[in-house]
C-alpha cells in the first residue's frame, strides 16, 4: 500500500488542494459526515513545541471524524534521543491509524513518515505550516470566493514557515503572493524557485520585496506572523529592531484594497507585529482563522486516509 502523507503544502497538488478544501467546506456545515476513524481508531498526536490552536483542532477534528486523540508526550518518549525517530515511527504505526506531529526539523517528520506505514501530518516544522495554510486559505475563500487571481502580501518575517508555506499553497491555488521582509528574512531563492515552477501551472504569482507599502498596494489579503518565532526568544530585541517598519497599522492597510482582510495564525503581540486597532478591527478575520484549523485538518486526515486505501 501507498500511504500518503502531508508533510508540505505542495504534497497535494493543485487538484487535490481543491478537493480538500472543497471537503472542508462540506464538513464545517456537518461536522460528522466523514467517519474515517470509526471505532474508534487512535491517532497520534506529539507536540514538540508550545501548542493551543493545534492542540484543540487536531483533538477535536480527530474526534469528530470517529477517532480517539491520544497525546503523546514527546519529551517523555525522547524522540530522537531515547529512542530514533525510526524506532518510533516503527511503534507508532502499529498502534495508531495517522500520526500528526508538530516538531522542529522538517527532516526528523520525513523520517517518521518513511517509517511509519500510516499517514504522517505535519502540524508545523521549522520550515512549513500546511494545515494553517490550508485554514488560511478555507477562510479567504469563505470571505472572498475564488481563490484564482486574489493577491495576498505576507508582511514581516517571511524567512520561517509561514513565509514558505504561504508562497506553496498560495501558488497552489493560483493566488498572487508578495512577500515583504527585510534582507535575510525572505525565503531562500530556492523556495522561490519551487513556488514560481506550481504558479506557471496554475496561472499564479510570486515575489519577494522589501518594501511592505509596495508589496500591499492593492492587496486582497494581507498577512502577518510573530516577529520572534518559537526558539528565537533571545533574538527579541534584535528583531523587533529589524521589522520595526513592518508592523501591520492602520496607514499601512489602507494601502490595501478596501475590503482587504487581515490574518494571523497567532499568538499575535499586538503593538508589534500588528496594530491592536487592526487585529482586533473589521477587516481581521483571525478568530475565523483559527476555528478553520479544525475544519481543514478534518478534511486533509480524511483525504490522506481515503487516498492511501485507494493506493495497491
Amino acid at each position: 500500500m501507498t500511504v500518503r502523507h502531508f508533510l508540505a503544502d505542495d504534497d497535494l497538488t493543485p487538484a487535490e488542494q481543491v478537493e480538500v478544501l472543497d471537503l472542508a467546506v462540506r464538513l464545517k456545515a456537518a461536522p460528522h459526515d466523514a467517519r474515517p476513524y470509526a471505532g474508534p481508531q487512535s491517532v497520534a498526536m506529539i507536540f514538540d513545541k508550545p501548542t493551543l490552536r493545534t492542540q484543540v483542532s487536531f483533538g477535536a477534528a480527530i474526534a469528530e471524524l470517529g477517532g480517539s486523540p491520544m497525546l503523546v508526550d514527546g519529551k517523555l518518549a525522547g524522540i530522537g534521543v531515547r529512542e530514533s525517530v525510526e524506532d518510533v515511527a516503527r511503534v507508532l504505526g502499529r498502534q495508531v491509524a495517522t500520526i500528526v506531529w508538530r516538531t522542529f526539523a522538517q527532516s526528523d517528520l520525513e523520517t517518521m513518515a518513511s517509517y511509519a506505514g500510516v499517514p504522517v501530518v505535519n502540524a508545523l516544522t521549522d520550515e512549513f505550516h500546511p494545515c494553517q495554510l490550508l485554514a488560511d486559505l478555507l477562510t479567504v475563500r469563505e470571505h472572498k470566493g475564488d481563490l484564482t487571481g486574489l493577491t495576498v502580501t505576507f508582511v514581516g518575517d517571511a524567512a520561517n514557515n509561514m513565509g514558505n508555506s504561504w508562497l506553496l499553497a498560495g501558488a497552489s491555488a493560483g493566488m498572487h503572493v508578495r512577500v515583504a521582509g527585510p534582507d535575510g528574512y525572505r525565503p531562500s531563492e530556492q523556495m522561490f524557485a519551487r513556488a514560481a515552477a506550481i504558479a506557471a501551472r496554475t496561472g499564479g504569482a510570486v515575489s519577494g520585496s522589501e518594501d511592505p507599502e509596495a508589496a500591499v498596494q492593492d492587496a486582497d489579503v494581507v498577512v502577518t506572523d510573530t516577529w520572534v518565532s518559537m526558539g528565537m526568544e533571545e533574538e527579541k530585541a534584535a528583531r523587533e529592531a529589524v521589522f520595526s517598519s513592518y508592523t501591520v497599522t492602520t496607514d499601512l492597510l489602507a494601502r490595501a484594497k478596501d475590503d482587504a482582510i487581515v490574518m494571523h495564525c497567532l499568538p499575535a503581540y499586538r503593538g508589534k507585529e500588528i496594530a491592536a486597532e487592526v487585529i482586533d478591527g473589521p477587516q481581521s478575520v483571525v478568530w475565523d482563522e483559527a476555528e478553520n484549523r479544525r475544519h481543514a485538518q478534518k478534511a486533509v486526515m480524511a483525504f490522506l486516509v481515503a487516498r492511501s486505501a485507494e493506493q495497491p
